[in-house]
């Protein structure tokens, strides 16, 4: 009798990233025609073993076998690719080119006998392939103009014609909605029976249960769990995944917010930041917002939540297709940045690197980036009182630099993010968007940054921080959770981890 082996076993793995241990020991196997779910919070590793299985990381310690056979060595990317493939949640597909020339990117000559491209053979071999695998997209079409499902589709069926048996899909159902999610299903699930195995990584837990038949939870680098999920308690896996267990019925509001917030709303004061039926097809639907004086409010959720889209669409970088947006009662024009600025909106983008600063320029000319219209007279900008104005700021908060001149990209990434901060800040607005502030940076510098937005609310003004972070979210008085476009549950502070994750996960139950 043959012996059946896993379509991949992971065993002992250990990977480090100079002091960082981003795998410790771990192990995972996923058997042929399985649909085996990866989960755990950001930080958990499961990135670092998805890089590990696909050949871009070599392990330090540890095996990996295919089909019983020692992984393709380290850097031989055709003999990878014939073992596994992984699906992003951004797609790979080159969006000018076809869907026949995506198919054979690289080997268009493969089977044809010469180095000269046979357009008619090309696209009848495509159209076989994609038969074999019962993938309806029409060979000749852009892969720009098909959906995110067909995408998809057209990946996996690349990555099998490689021949390989096992598909990583991470997040592969964040930009899907929910008919084209059961469509995604269906075919998994008839490529299973074809003995394809998938690796499935997902912030949904709902999904896991509804798609895999085994559960693998990571936290802190560690394997923490294996089971089969049809007996698996949702509670059990969130309580593997947060190292919480249930501490009796679930409250989704606890104890009050800062002394700042309470007596806002004991005063009767209105909210510094309204919305009201705020809307933006395809990311959130209506919502409704109210952020008080001294009131820090967080949004979270995890990819796809909608929770990144409606931050920025209160920072004016996107338009919404229904609804309002009001600062001190005054309605800020949709969609506009610098009449969000005006209106008294800061804002304090994702990511800092590409959105946040300027490298090549100092502290003090980033710092001073939205306010340069009052640092001169008659429209001049004077450098002595960007001088001035910087150094104002290096002080209020604590950002460790050479000086006002000092290039920003010779900064750490915490005072970086507090030269970001200190730009949303510089006019003095009334509310404060933050969007995962905390991102890229050590511990110490997370609690300094997050200190700074508690003392914005702190100070009578309001913020909101959108996160999947745990850590920031704990600086909140109020916590909304996002689930695929809708706030599923409100929490005031002294939620536990277990209650925050699982509504974030889309747990069932998790209501307001």
């Amino acid at each position: 009798m043959t012996a059946v082996h896993a379509a991949v076993r992971a065993q002992g793995v250990v990977k480090r990233f100079g002091a960082t241990v981003a795998l410790d020991g771990v192990h995972l196997s996923v058997q042929p025609g399985e649909s085996h779910a990866l989960v755990g919070r950001n930080g958990a590793g499961k990135s670092t073993l998805v890089g590990v299985l696909t050949g871009l990381h070599k392990p330090d310690a540890g095996t990996v076998t295919f089909d019983g056979e020692p992984a393709p060595a380290f850097g031989d990317v055709p003999a990878w690719r014939s073992k596994v493939a992984c699906v992003y949640q951004r797609s790979m597909v080159v969006p000018d080119l076809t869907v026949a020339e995506n198919l054979f990117l690289n080997r268009f000559e493969d089977g044809d006998g010469g180095r000269w491209i046979r357009w008619p053979r090309l696209r009848e071999r495509a159209r076989d392939l994609l038969a074999e695998y019962g993938v309806e997209v029409d060979p000749a079409a852009r892969a720009k103009d098909l959906s995110v499902e067909q995408r998809q589709f057209v990946e996996i069926a690349r990555a099998l014609s490689f021949g390989a048996r096992l598909i990583i899909l991470d997040e592969p159902t964040a930009q899907l909605d929910a008919a084209g999610i059961t469509r995604l299903f269906t075919k998994l699930r008839g490529l299973q029976e074809q003995g394809v195995g998938f690796l499935f990584i997902s912030h949904h837990l709902q999904e896991v249960y509804e798609l895999c038949r085994t559960v693998t939870v990571y936290r802190d680098a560690r394997h923490i769990l294996t089971a089969p999920v049809a007996g698996l308690p949702k509670e059990d896996l969130v309580e593997a995944m947060t190292g919480e267990a249930a501490a009796g019925p679930t409250s989704w509001h606890a104890v009050a917010g800062s002394a700042r917030a309470r007596e806002g709303a004991a005063t009767g004061d209105g909210p510094l930041l309204a919305v009201e039926g705020l809307a933006l097809e395809g990311e959130f639907d209506p919502i409704d917002l109210a952020v008080r004086p001294g009131e820090v409010v967080g949004l979270a959720g995890a990819t796809a939540s909608g929770n990144t889209a409606l931050g920025e669409t209160l920072a004016g970088l996107r338009k919404p297709t229904a609804g309002r947006i009001a600062v001190r009662g005054r309605d800020v024009r949709p969609g506009s940045v610098p009449h969000a600025l005006d209106a008294g909106i800061g804002y304090v983008p994702e990511d800092r690197h590409r959105q946040g600063l300027v490298p090549n320029r100092s502290v003090a000319e980033n710092a001073t980036l939205t306010v340069t219209d009052q640092l001169g007279p008659y429209g001049t900008v004077l450098p002595s009182r960007i001088r001035e104005f910087a150094q104002s700021m290096i002080r209020s908060l604590d950002i460790k630099t050479h000086g006002p001149g000092q290039p920003v990209s010779g900064l750490s990434g915490g005072n970086q993010q507090k030269v970001v901060i200190a730009r949303a800040l510089a006019r003095e607005p009334a509310a404060l968007v933050a969007i995962r502030p905390t991102a890229g940076v050590d511990v110490k510098s997370k609690d300094s940054l997050l200190g700074v937005v508690r003392q914005v609310a702190d100070e009578g003004r309001a913020a909101v921080i959108v996160s999947d972070e745990l850590d920031d979210l704990r600086v909140c008085d109020r916590v909304l959770a996002l689930f695929h476009g809708r706030v599923i549950a409100t929490f005031d502070s002294g939620w536990t981890d277990r209650e925050l994750v699982a509504a974030m996960e889309g747990i069932e139950g998790a209501q307001e």
